[in-house]
């Protein structure tokens, strides 16, 4: 439901709202950022759990979350930021994946971005690395053993996503 300010997080997938992610997205990856269309756009879209926030209607931000626990696409319209909309899909990604059973996400954050993804928990794990032209690097949000449930019934530590 939308707040006061306008703001409306909505939990959707690929074949539902493609062309309001898409607009995110390109404007933020493709257009502000360079990345080329053939790196942007990748099978992983119509398998993932998307979140799309709308801004008095209009689409302003976009991520997913994969069934690996991976957090990838985080990207919000110039017009928008500074509003905590970044933090607010964020942590509605996070805790869908502890409402799911992982035991943890990652991602791989921009070099530019370690900070923000540090505030809300993540570690940096291993070295830089190259991204579609962009330095990168890892960074993993492990959850506590009391935040997560038990074993499953065939004794695993997590539940595999709903597919």
């Amino acid at each position: 439901m939308p707040d006061a300010a306008g703001v409306e997080l909505l939990l959707t997938d690929w074949s539902t709202d493609a062309e309001a992610l898409i607009a995110v997205r390109r404007a933020v990856f493709v257009r502000e950022q360079g990345i080329p269309e053939k790196d942007e756009w990748d099978a992983a879209d119509r398998g993932a759990t998307h979140v799309l926030v709308r801004l008095n209607r209009d689409p302003v931000g976009t991520g997913r979350l994969e069934a690996t626990g991976k957090i990838g696409r985080l990207a919000v319209l110039g017009t928008a930021r500074r509003l905590g909309i970044g933090s607010l899909m964020l942590r509605h990604l996070v805790e869908l994946a502890r409402g799911r059973g992982l035991d943890a996400v990652h991602l791989n954050a921009q070099i530019a971005a370690l900070d923000f993804y540090g505030a809300h928990g993540f570690v940096a794990e291993g070295s830089e690395f190259d991204e579609a032209g962009i330095r990168h690097r890892r960074m993993r949000l492990a959850f506590s053993a009391e935040q997560c449930p038990g074993p499953t019934p065939d004794g695993s530590t997590h539940r595999a996503l709903d597919r």
